[in-house]
């Protein structure tokens, strides 16, 4: 990226990032042209490639800027000081809710993202996803008293099951090709509650 993108006003950087959120959540990778997002953001097609060389690095750049808009609302939330799992996941959950009602282009943008086929960007998402997701599972499960849990359970499988049903929900929904929030958090508060009593020494034991 031409860093002289920074330079520009500030309104004019949201342009682009929201020319861009928006035109790559209503389609693949493939199917949305630069074009369209120059048109979006009020500029030139040549000025966008003057700040982006091509489209890949347009659109890992916003990925990364959805990665770090999240982590800094998710921060805020207090959601990586939470010591007990459900409390995490929950206040985790509600801050990507909160960004995705304040930027639903964002919202849609990453999560087809991360379903993104195409080879030319896909490997690149899934590495900085993983390397995202690795380094956060590994800060929680260390959190984690065996002793809150019934007795024999694989703490590392349990988080990836629970990992891997967030992603089906968020799968179901992509297919719909419609991001409902409030549905959404209904479903995912749902879940929280299903785990809690299939995971928790508490909830099984009646305590």
């Amino acid at each position: 990226m031409n860093p002289k993108y920074y330079t520009l006003p500030q309104e004019k950087q949201q342009a682009i990032l929201n020319a861009g959120f928006h035109v790559f959540s209503q389609n693949t990778y493939k199917k949305s042209p630069m074009s369209e997002i120059a048109e979006a953001a009020g500029i030139s097609k040549a000025l966008l490639f003057h700040y982006f060389r091509n489209k890949k690095e347009l659109y890992l750049f916003l990925w990364d800027t959805c990665a770090r808009i999240t982590v800094e609302e998710m921060t805020r939330s207090g959601a990586y000081e939470q010591t007990d799992l459900f409390g995490s996941m929950d206040h985790g959950m509600q801050a990507k809710l909160r960004l995705m009602r304040k930027y639903p282009d964002l919202g849609m943008f990453a999560v087809r993202a991360f379903y993104e086929k195409d080879p030319e960007v896909s490997a690149d998402i899934q590495k900085s996803m993983g390397q995202y997701l690795n380094a956060h599972a590994a800060k929680k499960l260390q959190k984690l008293d065996p002793e809150d849990f019934i007795p024999g359970i694989d703490l590392q499988m349990m988080y990836r099951e629970m990992y891997w049903a967030s992603e089906g929900c968020l799968w179901e929904y992509i297919q719909r090709g419609i991001m409902d929030i409030d549905a959404m958090e209904k479903d995912f508060r749902a879940l929280l509650e299903f785990w809690k009593t299939v995971y928790l020494r508490k909830e099984r034991e009646g305590v």
